[in-house]
């Protein structure tokens, strides 16, 4: 069984088309059966018979890089007054502490149904909260995972779940009493419990080393090694605080980055989340290797880290995706604005990306980061994911159809998102999704029980 979408204006990588007919083929009743695009037609000027029409510039689908589902419940909470990433970090840990994987499974599904809403399709959720609150595993030991691939499902998205290895505090320094419910002991041991999960079709499952303080260095080659044998994608937080590269210089007399590419965890299938305070060397080592870099502007902003090296990174070879992470906001096409935005800032001069660049980090190399290779593009033989952006709301009403991607990237957001397909199904219809059928009540229900 086939369905044809009939798109009023489409971004095929380079430019902007206008009457574009898609044929798919149908994807099952689950989140992520492979619906495939199998014909794509430009120069359709009217919509084919039975065709679903997509009025306004539909974009591939967009991949966020780069999650926490449980701090969206911090969302309002953390915005006023004084403090560091370090004084966040306090209050993060109170919420991580009350997630069971009921309550996990009912946030992460509302948090997942928020980026469908958003045109996301595809989440990277770096994820370790592993273990119960005092740290023993649940009678299934990856009951907390199980409940994130069952809310994406539900959520109708697919993700990648970046199981996380996360066994210290700090450098040779046993994790602290909030970081018990993190922690597998050894990353032999967490070897053994990721082994356990298993891809399914909207799902895949990848590896992550939550920073270099969190793993000890004589241990990270293990967690690299597993990515490996799978050729799964590995995350790793990078850099992202000063504080962590001074440590890591009295601890090892090097560089985080250096220190990972000493024990084999760079690589073309690596990425590292933040890369912010690097040196020329690390970013050479980072370029060279093929590591990609996954930016978080929204995130990095709020926790006022800084202004990570975007460009000089992509111009050494590491290949750039784009994350909410901390979810401050969900929004792809904020994030890609202000990756540009913020490097204006930073030198004060313009046009460091174009729109198309950047939508391509928002897509198909964020697919690519997550090990969905086969997404982000609307191509025949492409998974059959894509959303379409209004072109007729306040903030887009005016510029001609051919600057579609300039339009999206620095005047739309995610309220302007209309519709989300995934494996060539409906998952957001006219702004309104068909899954969850109150967004925002089920938000507001699930952050209410994490604060109860």
């Amino acid at each position: 069984m086939t369905q044809t979408y009939w798109l009023e204006h489409a971004w095929l990588d380079t430019n902007v088309e206008p009457g574009v007919a898609v044929t798919v083929s149908a994807g099952g009743s689950e989140a992520g059966a492979d619906g495939r695009v199998t014909d794509v037609r430009t120069g359709v000027d009217t919509p084919p018979p039975g065709a679903e029409i997509l009025r306004g510039l539909t974009l591939p689908g967009l991949a966020n890089a780069h999650s926490h589902a449980f701090h969206r419940a911090l969302r309002g909470t953390v915005q006023v007054g004084s403090g560091t990433f370090w004084t966040w970090r306090e209050l993060m840990y109170s919420f991580a502490d009350r997630l069971t994987p009921d309550t996990y499974h009912a946030l992460a599904r509302a948090v997942y149904a928020e980026m469908a809403l958003a045109g996301v399709t595809a989440v990277g959720e770096f994820h370790y909260v592993h273990h119960a609150h005092d740290g023993t595993p649940y009678a299934d030991p990856n009951a907390m995972g199980e409940a994130l691939i069952a809310a994406a499902a539900d959520a109708g998205i697919r993700i990648t779940l970046l199981d996380t290895a996360y066994l210290s505090s700090g450098f040779g320094q046993p994790p602290n009493p909030h970081q018990r419910r993190f922690s597998d002991g050894t990353a032999d041991a967490w070897a053994e419990r990721s082994s356990l999960l298993k891809d399914q079709d909207h799902a895949r499952i990848g590896a992550a080393i939550h920073s270099v303080r969190a793993v000890p260095a004589g241990q990270l080659a293990t967690v690299a090694r597993w990515a490996e044998e799978r050729r799964a994608p590995l995350h790793v937080h990078l850099s992202e605080q000063t504080a962590e590269n001074e440590a890591c210089h009295a601890a090892h007399g090097c560089t985080p980055t250096r220190l990972l590419a000493d024990h084999g965890v760079l690589g073309p299938r690596t990425t590292g989340v933040h890369n912010t305070h690097l040196t020329d060397e690390d970013i050479a080592l980072l370029g060279d290797s093929g590591t990609g870099t996954c930016m978080c502007p929204t995130t990095e902003r709020d926790l006022a880290d800084g202004i990570g090296p975007a460009v000089a990174l992509q111009r050494a070879g590491s290949p750039l995706s784009l994350g909410s992470d901390s979810h401050a906001v969900i929004d792809l096409l904020e994030e890609a604005r202000a990756m540009e935005l913020n490097e204006r800032l930073r030198t004060r001069t313009r046009g460091h990306w174009t729109a198309a660049a950047l939508l391509r980090a928002a897509s198909a190399d964020g697919h690519t980061a997550l090990g969905w290779e086969d997404a982000g593009s609307i191509e025949t033989g492409a998974l059959a994911d894509f959303t379409t952006i209004a072109l007729d709301s306040v903030r887009t009403a005016g510029p001609v159809p051919r600057l579609g991607a300039e339009t999206a990237v620095f005047a739309a957001t995610s309220a302007d998102v209309r519709h989300t397909v995934v494996a060539g199904r409906h998952v957001v219809r006219d702004g309104a999704h068909t899954l969850v059928p109150d967004v925002p009540a089920a938000l507001a229900d699930a952050v209410e029980a994490l604060r109860a």
